[in-house]
């Protein structure tokens, strides 16, 4: 049987219910199937960590985290801590300390669940966004000056690399060879005409090795528009730090809600340990109500199953969230009034027959 060790951090708000949900979850996959058990070490790191210490995480944070095969992360952020704070004192020192240079997130509407588009479904809407994760918008080069006065100045500078874009790049197409054979790679290299013309570039040489690929680049906003208007177009869509970001948290919208979006942070190489996190964020305003949707929490550890190699065990808590979803119980952000724990035990007795 094997033994995998997970770092959980449960965060902030909703993310202390909907991390115990996931784990009740992986936990009877591995048990149904008996092929894992899950070894794991609770870190309190959060808004409320920060408060008491000043810090979002210990100094030796990423050597804690070095010690596990994968992380589990509920949400981070909540009032009384800035944004930017708690974004850059947790989840981008994991994701650039450890080189975490994929984020991937699934794009279904799962049949039960209401997508707000006409013509949205489990036909029409199904998609692969890979977002590069460790540079571009989000590299962290630039700084403030005069700060206070009415000459304040603050300068943001975007880092693109021929490394960076390549090995995002070819993780992109040769996920689309996997799935349908179709790219799509977002740009704006009309009016940005240094950082995205190297992405073009890089994504235009990367294809050349996958010929069976169909790349198709697109205007960031043409391609926002295209999200809504034709999504059964789009297969794996491929896009730098900020483009993706904003789109993935369209496809969310599309899918019917943002509870149920999931994500993996993924090394490829496996040199360090990936991380799998829903992207509802923290939800302050229902948290502890016990009514937030654990199904993006559920998703994402199926997502760490499969990157750990519990295919098995991932395939049948898939086809239990789908069982659910169609079925229900349902949370209220997608038609229900279910609570997270009744919708938690649903899927939990749906991995019985999936």
């Amino acid at each position: 049987m094997n033994r995998h060790r997970i770092a959980l951090i449960p965060g902030d708000g909703v993310g202390k219910e909907v991390l115990p949900a996931g784990m009740a979850v992986l936990r009877r996959a591995g048990e149904v199937t008996g092929a894992f058990t899950l070894e794991t070490t609770d870190l309190p790191w959060s808004c409320e960590y920060h408060l008491r210490h000043g810090r979002m995480m210990p100094a030796d944070g990423l050597d804690i985290l070095a010690d596990h095969d994968a992380i589990y992360l509920g949400a981070v952020g909540f009032p009384g801590v800035p944004d930017h704070v708690s974004l850059w004192g947790l989840l981008l020192p994991i994701r650039q300390g450890f080189d975490l240079y994929v984020n991937a997130r699934p794009i279904r509407v799962l049949d039960g669940i209401e997508s707000p588009l006409r013509a949205g479904s489990p036909q029409t809407v199904d998609m692969l966004c890979i977002r590069e994760n460790s540079e571009g918008e989000y590299a962290g080069v630039g700084g403030r000056s005069h700060v206070g006065t009415p000459h304040d100045v603050a300068l943001q500078t975007s880092v693109y690399t021929r490394h960076g874009v390549e090995r995002v790049a070819r993780y992109a197409f040769e996920r689309a060879r996997e799935r349908r054979g179709g790219l799509a790679s977002a740009t704006k290299s009309n009016a940005l005409q240094y950082t995205a013309v190297l992405w073009d570039e890089v994504v235009a040489d990367v294809g050349r090795d996958y010929p069976d690929v169909e790349v198709t680049r697109y205007l960031v906003d043409a391609l926002a528009a295209r999200f809504v208007s034709h999504p059964a177009s789009l297969d794996v869509v491929l896009a730098s730090n900020l483009y993706a970001d904003i789109l993935t948290d369209l496809g969310a919208a599309i899918q019917g809600s943002m509870g149920v979006a999931a994500s993996a942070n993924l090394d490829p190489e496996r040199r360090r340990p990936s991380m799998f996190e829903p992207v509802h964020g923290s939800a302050p305003d229902i948290a502890g109500q016990g009514v937030a949707n654990p199904m993006g929490a559920i998703w994402s550890g199926q997502m760490m199953l499969e990157h750990l190699g519990e295919h098995e065990a991932a395939g049948l808590v898939m086809r239990a969230l789908e069982t659910v979803a169609r079925e229900g119980p349902r949370t209220r952000d997608i038609g229900g009034s279910a609570s997270t724990q009744e919708v938690t035990e649903a899927i939990c007795r749906a991995l019985d027959v999936a």
